[in-house]
């Protein structure tokens, strides 16, 4: 955690401005694109990383469907993953986070300049509407991201298993399913470290709703893991990446 109060320290006059212009924006919101506030919430992502001493390499960008609303579904490492994520990912996009989560600092901000969802793992009803309101979302042409682990602890580059429930967003929105595979993700904010570290973001090619409308969320989530277990083994040589 050293980096985060690090970069918290050293960008606080940025912060104070960006805490500002959120306000600002939120106040106005007719006058921004959802276009307009991804470029500031990129905007923000690279100055972090600037900062923080944070450098990612995107890999597969060219895999994206061009068009239309998706789900990328990634491993889940750490308090970086989605910022890593939106930093190689071009058009804008959102994030479905934890409530519990999603109230810190920043982090509010973060998800309210976005139009991320926020979902309630305390009550089956507002998770249901919040999947469902998801699912609208998507087919009308966004696009998110999802950690379909539903959280981490000292994952590192291994995988927990994935929960089916989370590619329902896909599966009735018969949308595509991009499979995001994050590589030491976990770095720059576990490490108690303030030398310059490095991650890594591969978009996977797509799953396409006609590739996976005969299987049953389970079937899909497996598959889905399987091609992020598959990449990070090329990439780092594990042999054991099933399970933290």
């Amino acid at each position: 955690m050293l980096r985060f109060w690090f970069i918290i320290l050293v960008s606080l006059p940025f912060i104070i401005f960006y805490l500002g212009k959120v306000t600002y924006i939120e106040r106005h919101d007719a006058r921004y694109s959802e276009a307009d506030r991804y470029r500031v919430a990129r905007r923000a992502v690279a100055i972090m990383q600037r900062n923080g001493m944070i450098r990612t390499d995107v890999f597969g960008t060219e895999n994206l469907p061009e068009e239309g609303g998706y789900v990328m579904y990634a491993n889940h490492q750490g308090k970086y993953d989605a910022l890593g994520i939106i930093s190689g990912h071009a058009l804008p996009c959102t994030i479905m986070i934890d409530d519990k989560r999603s109230h810190q600092l920043v982090t509010s901000q973060f998800i309210t300049l976005l139009k991320g969802s926020r979902i309630d793992k305390t009550d089956m009803k507002k998770q249901l509407q919040t999947i469902l309101s998801i699912i609208a979302e998507v087919k009308s042409g966004r696009r998110y991201i999802i950690f379909p682990e539903g959280g981490y602890y000292r994952n590192r580059n291994r995988v927990h298993e994935f929960l089916p429930g989370a590619f329902k967003c896909s599966i009735k929105s018969r949308t595509p399913i991009v499979p995001v595979v994050l590589i030491d993700s976990y770095k720059p904010f576990e490490l108690n470290s303030l030398k310059p570290v490095k991650t890594q973001v591969h978009f996977l090619s797509p799953i396409l709703y006609e590739d996976y409308k005969e299987m049953n969320s389970r079937e899909i989530a497996e598959m889905t893991r399987d091609r992020i277990i598959a990449k990070i083994s090329e990439i780092c040589g594990y042999e054991n990446v099933q399970s933290a």
